[in-house]
């Protein structure tokens, strides 16, 4: 029998906030890094391509609610050079509480579907994912 594939590291982009999400995962038993902990000293002059590659070369599975990711030539080119793997919230209207809530619902699907190579993208709904990327 072979192990089970150790857990994998989470990257929670800037646009998630900078600690209620994070603190809620972290205590939910999330293993991740947050954009401000990672590019603290620029945090908001980093590009999303650069941060994007930084994920793909680390190996970290990302959490945003830039719904628009996916849609940007310069930031697919760079998910598909780097196989990154990531999960974007479906709703951008929703509190840190209720944002952190649907990452845990969805903790065993998203586990699931990292178990696969990148590059990908994947919706994440109140009780579900759906993969975006590619179609």
């Amino acid at each position: 029998m072979s192990p089970s594939p150790s857990p994998p590291e989470f990257f929670v982009d800037r646009s998630l906030g900078r600690h209620r999400v994070s603190d809620a995962l972290r205590a939910a038993g999330w293993i991740l890094r947050t954009h401000a902990e990672v590019f603290a000293d620029r945090d908001e002059a980093v590009p999303d391509v650069e941060w994007l590659e930084y994920c793909g070369r680390e190996g970290l599975v990302v959490l945003t609610k830039d719904r628009k990711l996916r849609y940007r030539p310069r930031e697919i080119a760079v998910i598909r050079r780097h196989r990154v793997r990531a999960f974007v919230l479906t709703r951008g209207n929703l509190r840190a509480a209720e944002q952190a809530s649907r990452f845990v619902a969805n903790a065993a699907r998203i586990q699931a579907a990292c178990e696969a190579r990148g590059p990908f993208v994947y919706a994440v709904h109140e009780r579900r994912i759906e993969r975006l990327y590619p179609a």
